[in-house]
Formats: structure tokens, C-alpha cells, sequence
């Protein structure tokens, strides 16, 4: 006979939260302290302790960032040694912190340079399961003080939208967004657009009544002193590159579309759908590992069923959606629906499972039809 005893065992089912990576960026250039360190930064931080008195294109675009992120904003900086390759201080920073994105400022850019940030968004996944994407600030235009050798020419908007243009010409890069530095601080702006909480991390940059953007300069001009066209930067955009945009007789400057290099046709090619996808990566991988040798989950159908409900978890807190004074705000994603998750097992060891992601309809092109009526109203009794 077994001597009589109680054991009470507490079993973690890991439903607690997780650590936010969205809205936490790495930004790397050069400063004139702290070289080869990476720096936590904040909206509290005296930048000119952190990076010297010298207005560096890192320092302007921080505080740019901070501008226009608003409340709760965090971020990283590498500053950068001259002898070091901006790839190996996004390796580096992968030991203290991680990051939904990396700004690089300060670089020269061809096609091979932009497909070995691609490379390197790759090389993070394969290491760290870490989905990153890059932002590169491609210089702005060229003028007769920037022209100092015969290499190096003063440009016109036609020239400077033609290398653009050719610059991102047939690259299949979906994490990559370029940013061409029009205002010197212009790729900061476009990043704390991106880590403002105002909005989820599946809104479009390119909204309006959430205000215009903050610290812009003068509008800049080309080598015969013409002043930025708005053509211009339809044209950049259409050439994806992320720009900013105005509307005529509305007062501020607004983002456009935040383009990606991804291919035409591919799902990736506004960064809204890449950061949307990215999340729900994310939450996905936390939420499976607990499930490794885990046989309670198994190929019963009572528990298929209960790990559809236990995988749906990231989905549901994605969609939540909040009401107020009857103006209701969507989540990230479409709730999901009944077949959106798919468990399937291809051996006794081995299972696969299919999340289906459903993104919530914007309006990024509004028409509004007018039709006149021109017959006689006469009003009752008249």
C-alpha cells in the first residue's frame, strides 16, 4: 500500500506577455564621442553628451526621430568607426538589444551595397529569428557646393530623379526602403512617423489627421535654384522611394507611401504589410517554442482543436478593436476567421501550420463624384 500524499505541481502555460520589438530602432552613423559604442537612447537623452556638439547627420536624424515619434520613444545608436563596416554594428548590437529596424546613414549606396542590407536582414533571421527591416538614407540632391570634383556634378531634378531611378532599377528586396535625404534629416522624420503609438504599427506613414511632419527645413532646390516639384517626388515614389508629399491649398508636409523594394506584384511593397507580417512572425515563433515536445499537443483531433484556439492567441490581440465615442479604431490586423489557422502533420514529429493574415482596408486614393440636380424642387404646401 502506497503511503497516502498530496503533490501540487504549478504548471506554466505560458500565457503572459511578451517584450515589444516594434517601434525600437537602430540607428547608425558617425559622432564625434562614444565611437564604436552603442548608445540607448531616449526622449530624455542630451544628445550632445551622447554625440558631441557637432550637428552629424546621426544627431540631426536622432532628434528628427524623437520629433516626430512623440511620447514613450526609444532607439539605439552605433556610432560608427571609420573602419568599420556599418553590417558588422548591426551584428554587434544584436548582443544587447533587438530592433524592429535599422536606420544607415551616411553610406554610399549601388545595387550590390542595397543587396547585402537584404543579405543581412536574412543573415538576422537565420541567426537570431529576428525580423528586421532597413532603411537606407540615399544623399540627397547634388548642388555647385556639393560638386567638388568633375565626379561629382551639380544636378538638376531630371538628373537626380534619372539616378535615383537607375539606383533601385530591377532589385527584389522586400526589407529594404530607401529614403532619399532631400531635407538633411528627412530619413529621422520617416522613422519616428513609424514609432509614433498615437497609431499601430499597421498604419500607413502616409496619413494625414494624425498631423504633418515635424522639423522640416527649407524646401530644397536644385543647380538652377528651382525649388523641389511635387512632380518630383510622385516620380520617386512611382521609382520606389520612400518621400515626403503636399497637397495643394492644405497646409503641411505629409509622407507618401513608405516603399519597399519588393518585387512588383509582392505583398511587401508598403511597409505597413511588411511590419504587420513581421509582428505576427514574431509572436508566432514565441508561442511555438513552448510547444516542443510538448504531447499534449498532438494529431487528436480535441487537440487540433485546442491549439488552433492556443496558436490564434497573437491573432485575436492583433485585431482587438477600440470604440470610442462611437468612432471605432481597428487593430492591426482583420479578426481572425474560422479555417485561418491550418495544423497539419507531415510525420510524427514534424507539423506545419498555416496562419492566414488578414491587413485592414485603408484609403490611400479618395474620388468623390458630384451630381447636380437641377430640377425645380418646390417645397410642400407651396
Amino acid at each position: 500500500m502506497t503511503v497516502p500524499f498530496v503533490e501540487v505541481n504549478n504548471l506554466n502555460q505560458m500565457q503572459g506577455e511578451t517584450a515589444e520589438i516594434e517601434r525600437h530602432f537602430l540607428f547608425i552613423g558617425s559622432g564625434a564621442t562614444n565611437t564604436g559604442k552603442l548608445l540607448s537612447i531616449n526622449a530624455q537623452t542630451d544628445f550632445d553628451t551622447a554625440l558631441g556638439s557637432q550637428d552629424t547627420p546621426l544627431k540631426l536624424n536622432l532628434m528628427a526621430a524623437r520629433d516626430n515619434a512623440g511620447q514613450n520613444w526609444t532607439a539605439a545608436a552605433f556610432v560608427l568607426p571609420t573602419d568599420m563596416d556599418w553590417k558588422d554594428a548591426v551584428r554587434a548590437a544584436q548582443s544587447t538589444q533587438s530592433f524592429e529596424a535599422v536606420v544607415v546613414l551616411e553610406q554610399a549606396w549601388d545595387q550590390a551595397a542595397i543587396n547585402a542590407a537584404e543579405a543581412l536582414n536574412k543573415e538576422l533571421l537565420a541567426t537570431y529569428s529576428r525580423w528586421t527591416f532597413m532603411l537606407l538614407a540615399v544623399p540627397g540632391i547634388r548642388t555647385e557646393d556639393d560638386a567638388e570634383d568633375e565626379t561629382l556634378l551639380a544636378q538638376g531634378w531630371p538628373d537626380y530623379e534619372a539616378e535615383l531611378a537607375a539606383l533601385q532599377d530591377g532589385i527584389a528586396a522586400p526589407s529594404v526602403g530607401l529614403v532619399p535625404l532631400l531635407w538633411p534629416n528627412l530619413i529621422g522624420i520617416y522613422a519616428g512617423r513609424l514609432c509614433n503609438r498615437a497609431v499601430s504599427v499597421a498604419d500607413s506613414p502616409c496619413r494625414v489627421k494624425t498631423g504633418a511632419l515635424i522639423g522640416l527645413g527649407d524646401t530644397p532646390v536644385d543647380m538652377d535654384g528651382i525649388v523641389l516639384p511635387l512632380a518630383t517626388l510622385v516620380t520617386l515614389s512611382a521609382n520606389r522611394l520612400s518621400v515626403p508629399i503636399w497637397y495643394p491649398d492644405y497646409d503641411g508636409v505629409y509622407w507618401s507611401d513608405g516603399m519597399q523594394l519588393d518585387a512588383e506584384g509582392g505583398d511587401y511593397q508598403v511597409i505597413e504589410n511588411l511590419r504587420v507580417a513581421y509582428k505576427v512572425s514574431r509572436r508566432m515563433r514565441l508561442i511555438a517554442i513552448p510547444r516542443l515536445g510538448d504531447r499534449s499537443f498532438n494529431s487528436t483531433p480535441a487537440s487540433t482543436a485546442a491549439n488552433i484556439v492556443y496558436l490564434g492567441k497573437p491573432l485575436r490581440e492583433m485585431s482587438r478593436v477600440t470604440t470610442i465615442h462611437g468612432q471605432p479604431f481597428p487593430g492591426d490586423i482583420s479578426p481572425p476567421k474560422d479555417g485561418d489557422i491550418t495544423i497539419t502533420w507531415t510525420s510524427k514529429t514534424r507539423v506545419s501550420i498555416y496562419v492566414v493574415v488578414r491587413t485592414v482596408d485603408c484609403p490611400k486614393g479618395i474620388t468623390i463624384n458630384i451630381i447636380l440636380d437641377t430640377s425645380l424642387n418646390q417645397e410642400e404646401g407651396a
